[in-house]
């Protein structure tokens, strides 16, 4: 049986009267990617939070590595230091430079001694394209190069998990590519990740499985053949035709 890293189960979550996630069941194995599509206000980004433990869930249970991190005893600093997030706002801090953003985390919260940490630093920037940005500050950044240091601050942690909640929704198109291959060549090295996205095409390449949500409830999961190629579920078919019309998703 495959490892998962990341498992609800039966989880609701709402807001006064309504209710938003309605008894969620989702696994997360080891080194795959799990991919949330769905309409605006389906309760993608709600799970992602609920992930994160960002949102307080209303009933059910979350589990990370089989810990059970929605048991009101669980230390949550603790959690989030396993957990790696991006969101659609890249959320850099504009006064300091790129690698001081990447190594406050490692350095504040983790302890970490300046020089390990810039050194890792700097061999991720690496890895993505950015090793002469370091010095540079956010606001001197292109998006695509400001969402890439998000990803590089998320992954400086030594995260169990990355959660991206649609990282290329605040791009312009011509910036969308260089963040997706990022997102590729973590695929590539085993890092195990949740992803909301608008961007079916590349759900489709990349996903080892699909989650569609509708109005809180996950409808249809399974591969990505199967899910694009084959719904089940009559709401997939016609959320996947609009999509299909309006030129998001290649035949």
């Amino acid at each position: 049986m495959t490892e998962s890293v990341l498992r609800f189960e039966s989880v609701r979550k709402g807001f006064g009267e309504h209710l938003v996630l309605h008894d969620v069941e989702l696994a997360v194995p080891a080194h795959s990617v799990t991919a949330l599509i769905g309409a605006s206000g389906s309760g993608k980004s709600t799970l992602m939070r609920c992930a994160n433990l960002l949102e307080e869930i209303d009933d059910g249970a979350i589990f990370l590595d089989g810990e059970e991190i929605t048991d009101p005893r669980a230390d949550q600093d603790t959690i989030r230091r396993r957990i790696g997030v991006v969101f659609q706002a890249y959320n850099l801090f504009p006064h300091m430079t790129v690698l001081d953003n990447i190594t406050l985390a490692p350095r504040r919260v983790h302890g970490v001694g300046r020089a390990e940490a810039e050194a890792g630093a700097r061999e991720l920037l690496d890895r993505l394209g950015l090793a002469d940005k370091a010095g540079e500050y956010p606001d001197r950044l292109s998006g695509g190069q400001q969402q890439r240091v998000a990803i590089v601050r998320a992954l400086a942690t030594g995260p169990r998990l990355l959660l991206l909640d649609e990282i290329t929704a605040a791009l312009d198109p011509e910036l969308v590519g260089e963040v997706l291959a990022v997102v590729r060549g973590l695929k590539e090295q085993g890092m195990t990740m949740v992803l909301c996205t608008h961007e079916m095409g590349f759900a489709r390449e990349v996903a080892d499985q699909v989650c569609f949500l509708d109005a809180g409830v996950v409808l249809e999961q399974g591969p990505p053949e199967q899910v694009f190629g084959d719904p089940q579920q009559e709401r997939t078919r016609q959320f996947l035709s609009r999509v299909v019309a309006a030129g998001r998703l290649p035949r």
